[in-house]
């Protein structure tokens, strides 16, 4: 085998492993969507649809938790997530920026308790695939930066109903806190790293790509899509862009403190 084609195996075999490591990260938001796309074209009996999203969604958290999938501390985070998410769908439906319009006993002003599970996936990806691929971060800037910008960026979330939308300045302060951060991960023996900022962006793509396949399965809907499905806006992969920022610097820096009691204990 000649040298060309070792390294040809070798990034075969890293890719292979990265992408297993992507897919175990993924079980939570599979399940979630698998749901979805089921319940939506088989009809359960006795039980509202919402309401059997919810247990099914609640039965795949213990069972990932009971055979070790997830940590304690991560299904911590994942319910910190969930009313994050769930606090944001209930105001959000107040609005009018989109509805759920199947009945279901285990709604709140309108809202299906499953839905903040949506939230928590993106969680429980950030939790695994930190855990599953070593990663840790260059050029953090601090829970005082991080922390504050996180809050402008939820807090414009609610706010742009009222005053201007400030995502655009909020994407550029973006840039400047974070210019000097990098994701470090690992597959195998080998390190890698990438600007944290194009991991926001990625990671909100496929996210925006997923809403386009809950939307479809009727998870819920945006006002322009009640008479007929159609692709999300891509304006909307914004939206996904400043929320995967909120949920990076939460688990991030919950990962700087408990390590840090590490190394003090």
């Amino acid at each position: 085998m000649t040298g060309k084609e070792r390294a040809s195996l070798k990034s075969i075999t890293q890719l292979l492993h990265f992408g297993y490591h992507q897919a175990m990260s993924c079980i939570f938001p599979i399940a979630i969507f698998g749901t979805l796309a089921l319940s939506n074209v088989i009809d359960l009996p006795y039980i509202y649809r919402y309401d059997a999203i919810l247990i099914i969604l609640l039965t795949v958290q213990y069972l990932m938790y009971r055979t070790g999938l997830e940590t304690l501390d991560e299904i911590k985070v994942i319910c910190v997530f969930h009313i994050i998410g769930l606090l944001l769908e209930i105001y959000k439906i107040r609005m009018g920026s989109w509805s759920y319009p199947e009945p279901g006993l285990t709604k709140v002003f309108g809202v299906p308790l499953y839905s903040g599970f949506m939230y928590a996936s993106v969680a429980s990806y950030m939790c695994q695939i930190w855990r599953r691929l070593k990663m840790d971060m260059t050029g953090w800037p601090g829970l005082a930066a991080a922390g504050s910008l996180g809050a402008a960026i939820y807090l414009n979330f609610f706010t742009h109903h009222f005053i201007p939308d400030f995502r655009w300045w909020l994407k550029g302060l973006v840039l400047i806190v974070f210019w000097k951060t990098w994701i470090i991960y690992r597959v195998r023996n080998t390190t890698y790293r990438m600007p944290l900022t194009l991991a926001f962006f990625l990671v909100g793509f496929f996210i925006w790509l997923a809403e386009n396949i809950a939307t479809f399965f009727n998870a819920w809907k945006y006002p322009d899509q009640n008479q007929v499905w159609h692709v999300v806006s891509v304006s909307k992969i914004s939206s996904w862009f400043l929320l995967v920022i909120i949920s990076v610097i939460i688990v991030a820096q919950l990962k700087h403190v408990k390590a840090n009691r590490k190394v003090k204990e």
